[in-house]
């Protein structure tokens, strides 16, 4: 044999000692592996540090936040506090509810603080007995079908898995959910008989906020009730009238260096400009948009196809999931604000928690100027809850608008109903309040620390990664309305779609930050089985994709199962969107069936429903006697409600069941998830 220089090696080489042991080879392993962790962990802590929003700190740092951010009981205990209220929050409203009532503990000498669940070791509970007239409460949105929202996933599965002696431990939960949905404020009913089954007292019956009417009122109601009860239960009475006292400290940035400001991040500062894989909601992918076109073909309506670019991103979706898009308020309201309030909105302030133990160290990234704050982070388009009418009193100098806000702030029959109809039936925001107001001049800090935050958007994704996997496509219709007031309402996230057009490739392409959020509307694990599709309008969108990921299966040589498809629109020549593509996948087989419903192109009005019950024969066929799956998507308020009605009735007459046999039926369809729904209110 030859070494690498070509020199012949004698036999007798393999007699002699080798030049490394397996002594030195173990050593060698060794340093090496500790080399490798030593780098990861160094790494990973810069890593850690860099991603660290710049903040603004209080002069001194408690000690219980320097040792243990997770235990809530230590901060009960080393603070004084007895009241401490949970929030399960998807879209902040759940965590503004916490806060209110945390703020009115002190009416009742009940000195308290919110936590987020996701923050803190639950486990802790068993410890809250050992604080005196202690009071746990929980606020719990329920989300999509009957899930707890991302932040209260472990405290939810804890409760399951679990069997923790709750004894001595006082609770009340309020739920927030929509009648529209089936699993109505399923979580929130869940964690309050849990808690009790557990051996907790319940200080209050459970409230249930519905979304789909007034949930403000909900919650005003039961609130007021709840301090009713704590008052009986601890034998307490409430201290005196509420005082609007402010729960952060503005600070002057005028000072901060520019690299240091944020400016429309959601999170880490210049995150925008260092993109970091993993994107999550908390780092949003900045998207590149590369495709936007219009979808109808006539009308005064808008549908917008629009694909995101996400190639490089590492991103990866699957059919059925959603995308969330992070919107911007319009220059216009944001500058009407700066206008009525005759305020500098190029100013950088920041907002300090006055509570130093607070995990919460500001109610947005901080610092920044007012105008990023009101035109990145802050709802300035909904409809103000009462709390704000209450806050926004000692602002008005002329005592008619005083007056107003006072009855639209008290929980009086009268002052629900001037809320009702002035704020939410005439569909004002806090622009219109500002206007027709005139003599209400809020601080403007103020005002920014009463908003709620701006929330991302979600579309139901309608494209398949088999096909698309470097881009995500949505199909969104423009929102523009008229309010009662004559006032033209836009939607944030469409209008500003509408205007990120791509251009040619020499100039640089509008983008929007992005990220995918994972569902379990999905497609059946195996080609073969055949699905049904209902989905009028936008509610379309998801299935495209599957029928994307259907057609490449065929086109791969794999059998497919059937799949029929129930579309309705207002006219065929109108708003029949991706007509063209459809009509191709009936031609090449992918789609074995596609009824169509244009509910305007005749005397009577049409609808997907109707042909449903028409086709009650192949309904039963498929999910019946080949037990096929079944899925909706679109309104949740009543088409998604007519089609489940229809589902039943079609099970009871083809099936041969009683009406309580069929409603178990599409129950257990439900639980075997060959019965989903992708719907919105």
């Amino acid at each position: 044999m030859e070494n690498s220089e070509g020199v012949k090696i004698e036999s007798t080489v393999v007699t002699e000692e080798p030049l490394i042991s397996a002594l030195d080879i173990a050593l060698f392993v060794v340093i090496i592996t500790v080399a490798y962790f030593w780098y990861f962990k160094r790494d990973k802590q810069s890593s850690s540090s860099e991603k660290k929003p710049y903040t603004i700190q209080p002069s001194s740092l408690s000690s219980i936040e320097q040792t243990s951010n997770s235990s809530f009981i230590k901060k009960l205990k080393s603070t004084g506090r007895s009241l401490v209220v949970f929030y399960g929050s998807q879209t902040g409203t759940a965590e503004e509810f916490a806060g209110r009532i945390a703020k009115e503990g002190a009416r009742y000498k009940m000195k308290g603080m919110v936590a987020d669940p996701e923050e803190c070791d639950m486990a802790d509970l068993v410890e809250m007995k050992e604080i005196q007239k202690s009071l746990a409460i929980f606020c719990i949105a329920t989300y999509g079908e009957g899930d707890p929202t991302d932040n209260a996933m472990d405290f939810y599965e804890w409760l399951q898995n679990g069997d923790a002696d709750l004894e001595g431990l006082n609770y009340a939960v309020f739920g927030l959910g929509n009648k529209t949905y089936e699993h109505y404020n399923e979580i929130a009913i869940y964690i309050d008989q849990r808690l009790e089954e557990l051996g907790a007292t319940r200080v209050h019956e459970i409230g249930l906020g519905d979304d789909d009417a007034n949930i403000e009122d909900d919650f005003v109601s039961w609130k007021e009730k709840l301090w009713e009860s704590v008052c009986s239960h601890y034998g307490i009475e409430e201290a005196g009238e509420e005082s609007n006292i402010r729960q952060y400290k503005l600070v002057d940035c005028s000072e901060v260096l520019p690299e240091r400001i944020f400016s429309g991040e959601i999170s880490r500062l210049k995150s925008y400009e260092n993109q970091r894989f993993p994107f999550d909601v908390k780092n949003p992918y900045l998207s590149k948009i590369a495709v936007n076109r219009e979808l109808h073909k006539s009308g005064d309506r808008s549908c917008m196809h629009i694909e995101f670019d996400i190639d490089g991103s590492k991103m990866r979706y699957d059919t059925g999931d959603h995308v969330a898009v992070y919107p911007k308020n319009s220059s216009e309201l944001v500058d009407k604000i700066g206008e009525l309030l005759n305020a500098d909105l190029d100013a950088v302030f920041s907002l300090l928690n006055t509570d130093e133990e607070s995990s919460k160290k500001h109610p947005f990234p901080c610092p920044c100027t007012y105008r990023t704050a009101l035109t990145y982070y802050l709802d300035i388009t909904s409809n103000p809850r009462t709390h704000i009418m209450k806050e926004l009193i000692e602002y008005a100098s002329d005592p008619k608008d005083q007056e107003k806000l006072k009855l639209m702030a008290s929980s009086t029959p009268e002052g629900k109903k001037e809320f009702h109809e002035w704020i939410l039936r005439d569909n004002r925001n806090i622009v219109h309040i500002l206007e027709d107001l005139p003599s209400v001049k809020p601080d403007l800090d103020h005002l920014c620390e009463l908003l709620p935050r701006l929330q991302c958007r979600y579309y139901s994704i309608s494209s398949s990664p088999k096909v698309y996997p470097k881009s995500i496509h949505i199909t969104a219709v423009l929102v523009n309305y008229t309010t009662p007031t004559n006032r033209v309402n836009k939607g944030v996230a469409t209008n500003l779609l509408a205007q990120l057009i791509p251009t040619n490739d020499e100039l640089p392409q509008p983008t929007i930050p992005i990220y995918i959020r994972r569902s379990q509307f999905r497609l059946p694990p195996k080609s073969q089985t055949p699905i049904i599709m209902i989905g009028p309008g936008t509610g379309l969108a998801p299935f495209r994709g599957f029928i994307q990921e259907r057609d490449y299966a065929r086109k791969e040589g794999r059998e497919i199962g059937e799949m029929v498809l129930y579309f309705g629109c207002r006219k065929k020549d109108e708003d029949f969107i991706y007509e063209n593509e459809l009509q191709e996948y009936v031609a090449n087989g992918t789609l074995t069936k596609l009824h169509l419903a244009f509910s305007r192109d005749q005397p009577e009005k049409k609808y997907v429903t109707h042909l449903l019950e028409q086709n009650a024969d192949e309904l039963w066929n498929i999910i019946g006697e080949k037990s096929g799956h079944l899925y909706v998507c679109g309104d949740a308020r009543s088409m998604a409600k007519d089609v489940h009605s229809i589902i039943v009735k079609v099970v009871m007459e083809k099936g041969q069941m009683t009406n309580s046999q069929a409603l178990n039926y599409v129950k257990k369809m439900e639980q075997q998830k060959r019965y989903s729904a992708d719907v919105w209110s």
